[in-house]
């Protein structure tokens, strides 16, 4: 088939026998893609008339974008929370491996921590791109010490953190180094909190509500100064009151500052939320959930003893427990096992439980129009995935970074 290169010399990439998600609904039509980044075939037609110069067939696949994980500890023996002196190599190894579960983007998660760790342990951590060597950081994400105690679940106590008279300035005291930092999650009925959420959201870090006894109000007043999450919902947090539902309750609140929207994330594992708490709050606030894995050290390990920061987590199958306690911590689920559960648990549609591991993270960070849509000019992050939805290959900037041994396209 013939090409005009007369915008750019780069290949033109066709994508056909296939189902795109698109505008919320999965649409028979082809995907092109050049320079890593969708194409609008109309204007590569009619303004350029170009042409494809490789077809793919993509055997009656779905193509989705990519996958993003705002909350992962770490994986295949690596913990995030861990003050090594090569932190790049243990979230290069993750980012790698985790190509698999089509996550082309995350966000790095240390849970809390003594100040050292933070100090030693950001520097080392770059946003950058991902490609072949593995998923895209797109920043940290801080889970602590600014929480409550009495929801601290698998937070040791003894690190936790208060905002005194520095505010701020404790804060900064603590992390030092903000530069990669992407999300912080605190509890919003800390004193102070509310001049630390501002500034946080001033700086661009999204703020998130999580492991606190806030209530309602509490919680509505953090939005109002700018928070804009909640870290897994329903977990370490007061439990749904009718008099007064605490954090939970910004699902359905009327106190939402206009044209804002709060994100919640949630464990679609099968053991941290049950199926109806999970359809509860799907059918409260739909366009608000964000799926998040949690996933620790142990994930794609056999079961056994792993770290989680500065604790001993025991993996049982899909349950990790603080050793010796029945404390649940973390996860080991994969992201595209959470898509899955999801769609079963509530009943949703495809393109719903896709766009919840998809372009819901991408609005709550601000990237969807970079990531989290196959619009055009988008980068290219995509799956194919059967009507299952499980992984068939992994696309970056228009490349394949990983598919199974038995598909070929």
């Amino acid at each position: 088939m013939p090409s005009n290169k007369s915008v750019s010399d780069a290949p033109i990439f066709q994508f056909t026998n296939c189902r795109i998600l698109r505008s919320h609904q999965l649409q028979r039509e082809d995907l092109w893609v050049r320079e890593g980044k969708i194409l609008n075939p109309e204007k590569l037609f009619f303004d350029e008339k170009g042409f494809a110069d490789i077809q793919l067939n993509c055997k009656d696949s779905i193509i989705a974008p990519g996958f993003i994980d705002v909350q992962i500890n770490g994986g295949f023996g690596v913990d995030f929370s861990l003050a090594t002196d090569d932190v790049q190599s243990g979230i290069s190894l993750v980012s790698q491996k985790i190509l698999s579960h089509g996550v082309t983007s995350f966000c790095p998660t240390l849970v809390t921590s003594p100040p050292s760790v933070y100090h030693k342990v950001l520097p080392q951590i770059s946003v950058r791109n991902g490609g072949p060597h593995g998923a895209g950081i797109l920043g940290a994400h801080l889970e602590g010490p600014f929480i409550s105690k009495e929801k601290k679940g698998a937070h040791p106590e003894h690190y936790l953190s208060t905002f005194d008279s520095g505010a701020f300035q404790d804060l900064l005291a603590t992390y030092r180094y903000l530069d990669c930092v992407r999300i912080v999650t605190l509890a919003p009925e800390m004193k102070r909190s509310s001049e630390v959420i501002q500034e946080l959201t001033r700086r661009g870090i999204c703020v998130s509500l999580g492991h606190s006894v806030a209530n309602l109000s509490q919680a509505e007043e953090a939005v109002r100064h700018g928070a804009t999450f909640i870290t897994h919902l329903f977990n370490a947090m007061l439990p749904f009151h009718h008099r007064d539902p605490g954090i939970v309750g910004l699902l359905t609140s009327d106190q939402i500052p206009a044209r804002r929207r709060v994100f919640y994330g949630m464990i679609s594992d099968g053991i941290h939320t049950n199926p109806a708490a999970l359809r509860i709050a799907h059918r409260a606030h739909p366009k608000g959930l964000v799926l998040v894995t949690d996933a620790i050290a142990g994930m794609g390990l056999a079961p056994g003893r792993h770290t989680l920061g500065q604790q001993v987590v025991e993996v049982d199958g899909l349950n990790t427990y603080i050793a010796g306690t029945k404390t649940l911590s973390g996860s080991v689920a994969t992201m595209d096992s959470c898509v899955r559960h999801f769609m079963e648990a509530t009943g949703c549609t495809v393109e719903t439980a896709l766009e919840a591991a998809s372009l819901h993270p991408a609005q709550l960070l601000g990237i969807e129009h970079q990531k989290g849509t196959l619009n055009y000019d988008n980068d290219a992050d995509f799956l194919l995935l059967d009507n299952s939805l499980h992984v068939r290959a992994t696309y970056i900037a228009g490349e394949r970074v990983w598919s199974q041994d038995t598909f070929t396209i």
